[in-house]
């Protein structure tokens, strides 16, 4: 009974854990290059003298399905969707390098070129425009500047642009994207842009509403093998009880 209720609980504390990402899931499938969690589990024997034949479920790190989303189009001069593989480089809440696919881009009252409220990087550190008239962003991220009331286009820093190069790329709290060895990855030509448009979310919602049903059987599943292990527990000691 008692290796029962080790595998009953872990299952239960992980079906909690599947469903609060599949719920962050569906809370963003429309979400602009939104990135869908995937949970992931191990059987994993208990740690101990004694415990050789319990098993419990072990969660492991959540990964991240970088598929690219639908793309659509906005027209929108400061959207921009990344060629396959890319990634558009920012700044994050320490200042410190960080990844999205994400390209709906704001330009903030002081200049700051932002995403998702944090600063877009260019080669020399965050990118800031000075006042301009109308904005261009070429495939290779340069951006260009038409000045307020006419004039010569004038280029104002350059969009970096990376690729993970095979780099399993882990998922941050603040949804930004880093390698997993932490490096900071080089700018990569190869990587382009294109404006007017967004990539959206790759979340797919029915897969995900099918996902959290299942797994909402499997919890109920779980408490219920936990009420069966405390039911033979307590049988079986009725029946030494009786016997002594």
């Amino acid at each position: 009974m008692e290796r029962l209720i080790y595998t009953a609980v872990s299952g239960a504390e992980l079906a909690q854990t599947a469903l609060r990402v599949t719920a962050n899931n569906l809370a963003n499938v429309n979400t602009a290059g939104f990135k869908a969690d995937i949970e992931q589990a191990q059987s994993m024997m208990v740690a101990g003298n004694g415990f050789r034949t319990r098993y419990q479920a072990q969660l492991m790190p959540v990964a991240t399905d970088l598929a690219a989303g639908a793309i659509m189009e906005t027209g929108r001069d400061l959207d921009l969707v990344v060629s396959d593989g890319g990634f558009i480089a920012v700044l994050d809440a320490n200042g410190e390098e960080a990844y999205t696919r994400a390209g709906n881009l704001q330009v903030t009252a002081d200049g700051q070129l932002q995403v998702s409220g944090y600063a877009v990087a260019g080669a020399q550190g965050p990118l800031v425009l000075p006042e301009f008239g109308d904005i261009d962003i070429s495939a290779d991220g340069t951006i260009n500047l038409l000045p307020v009331g006419g004039g010569v286009i004038a280029q104002e820093g350059q969009i970096k642009l990376v690729r993970a190069q095979g780099q399993p790329m882990l998922k941050g709290l603040d949804g930004l994207l880093r390698p997993q060895d932490g490096a900071v990855l080089a700018a990569d030509a190869s990587v382009s842009v294109r404006s007017g448009m967004l990539e959206g979310s790759n979340v797919n919602a029915v897969e995900q509403m099918v996902a959290t049903m299942n797994i909402s059987r499997q919890f109920e599943m779980n408490i219920k093998m936990m009420k069966a292990a405390d039911e033979l527990a307590v049988t079986g000691n009725k029946l030494i009880s009786g016997a002594s």
